[in-house]
């Protein structure tokens, strides 16, 4: 059967909620582009942007541990929390804006939830202490609480401390500023209002084939339905592949210089997920504690309360697996078939410089259910195997790269890579992943799109007032902005 082709402005590749901010955006700036958007599966938010398949957590740094580092001299760095809590704002923002042309529902994908962290032993409560006083100093965090008082720490959350006996040492920190986000109600949302938008088609269970460069410069991607076996043939002047653990995949077919060194180290992730409802309504948090010595950041164990859909929900997690698929719903082939002579070494390098997560997935991987459940009662000393279950996550696939110094690296967050010309772009990595959508689509947008930078500045910052300006230098506008948000969406409005 013969290929058809259709000529189009702009492919997006995966129907995920960074695909779902980008399509929003771009029809903004500007409704008279064509945009078709290509997803293998039968559904929309299908892999990671699904709600059972990520934290859920608005990352903001408010319980975050990992993103506080303490420096050599004892003090507590927080620049690494200041970014990652802006960019969530901007998503606020963005989201805001939909909620009031009533586009998309805030009580469907968005709730107050708070925030804590919560640490065992002497060495942690200074940090923690160290850490409060670092952050509530800045307008960002203003308004965290800090506690040793295990009474304290039962009334914020009950199941941290029920029939805890032992004598030890306890500290905790709280924000109400925090939120449980859904990306996957969110990302359908986006998806319907997308698809009520001219020149906007989603094709489901379609394929990717190929990705090639054509001599004008256009983009020539090869796409297969899979239930019918058509294929067709779009041509456009932008591509975006937004296709999470599948990324790196396609961004090798397009063969762009830039992707050249890029490597995956694919992650499985495991919840314990509690049966009983009973116990799901006695906790109304996000516990984050401590990752054990020697454990990536990826480890990070918290107990969550959860709302997916009308369903309340209590997850303990995560637990890391390792599997050769990029996708939940990918390939065995996926790791060895992504490997080129340009990363082959890069990827020897980084697994040879993090044995410590070699170790870990080991680890992870043989552990028992009880083992698992001892990991749970650090966190909850009245947990029981029969209340709780084990849940399949999403797939993750960490980034690998070249560095000019070290060789291969391992990165555990996320990174967009583009065409010189900025005719092509991808996105690979994980956490904080989802809630970062929106500041990542606007760098895009400004990399990829740089000659109607000035023409969609005013769009832009009607859609994120805050654009353009730094918020974490401003603490009168960030009292604004996120008022303006909170009461947009539902949440509780800081004081």
């Amino acid at each position: 059967m013969p290929t058809t082709t259709i000529e189009t402005d702009v492919i997006l590749i995966g129907c995920g909620v960074m695909s779902a901010t980008l399509g929003v955006m771009l029809k903004e700036l500007d409704p008279k582009l064509k945009i078709h958007i290509i997803e293998r599966l039968d559904e929309v938010a299908g892999e990671s942007s699904d709600g059972w398949n990520n934290a859920g957590t608005g990352h903001a740094a408010l319980c975050e541990l990992n993103y506080t580092p303490e420096n050599a001299d004892g003090s507590i760095d927080i620049s690494k929390a200041l970014q990652v809590d802006e960019e969530f704002e901007l998503s606020k923002q963005f989201w805001a804006w939909l909620a009031r042309q009533g586009r998309i529902d805030p009580a469907r994908f968005i709730h107050s939830v708070p925030h804590m962290s919560f640490v065992e032993g002497k060495d942690n409560q200074d940090f923690l202490r160290k850490r409060h006083a670092a952050m509530n100093d800045h307008p960002l965090f203003h308004g965290m609480e800090f506690t040793t008082d295990r009474e304290q720490i039962g009334a914020w959350a009950p199941l941290l401390m029920k029939e805890r006996t032992d004598n030890g040492v306890y500290a905790a920190t709280r924000s109400l500023l925090g939120t449980d986000v859904n990306f996957g109600g969110l990302t359908r949302m986006l998806f319907a209002d997308l698809d009520t938008l001219p020149d906007t088609d989603i094709h489901l269970g379609h394929e990717v084939r190929d990705i090639d460069r054509m001599d004008n410069g256009r983009w020539r991607v090869e796409v297969k339905d899979l239930k019918s076996g058509d294929k067709t043939a779009y041509q456009a002047r932008f591509v975006f592949i937004g296709a999470g653990g599948g990324a790196l995949p396609l961004l090798e077919k397009s063969n762009i210089p830039e992707a050249a060194g890029y490597g995956g180290f694919p992650v499985s992730g495991q919840w314990l997920r509690c049966l009983n409802a009973d116990i799901i309504r006695q906790h109304h948090a996000k516990v984050y504690g401590k990752a054990k010595s020697g454990s990536p950041p990826m480890s990070v164990p918290h107990l969550d309360s959860r709302t997916i859909g009308t369903e309340q929900a209590l997850l303990f997690g995560p637990f890391a697996g390792f599997s050769t698929k990029f996708l939940k719903h990918g390939s065995w082939l996926d790791l060895p078939s992504s490997l080129e002579w340009d990363n082959i070494m890069p990827m020897v390098q980084a697994g040879w410089k993090n044995m410590d997560l070699t170790k870990y997935l080991i680890e992870q991987v043989r552990l028992t259910p009880e083992e698992r459940l001892d990991e749970l009662k650090e966190f909850m000393p009245t947990a029981q195997l029969k209340d709780w279950e084990l849940a399949v996550a999403g797939q993750r696939v960490q980034v690998i790269k070249k560095d000019p110094e070290e060789g291969g690296v391992l990165e555990f967050g996320t990174e967009l890579v583009a065409a010189a010309d900025g005719s092509l772009a991808a996105l690979l990595g994980a956490s904080p992943g989802a809630s970062t959508a929106v500041s990542i689509m606007l760098k895009l947008v400004l990399k990829c799109f740089p000659e109607r930078a000035t023409e969609w500045h005013e769009t832009l910052k009607r859609m994120v007032p805050s654009f353009g300006r730094k918020l974490a230098e401003d603490a009168a506008l960030i009292k604004e902005v996120r008022t303006k948000s909170h009461m947009a969406l539902g949440l509780l409005v800081p004081v």
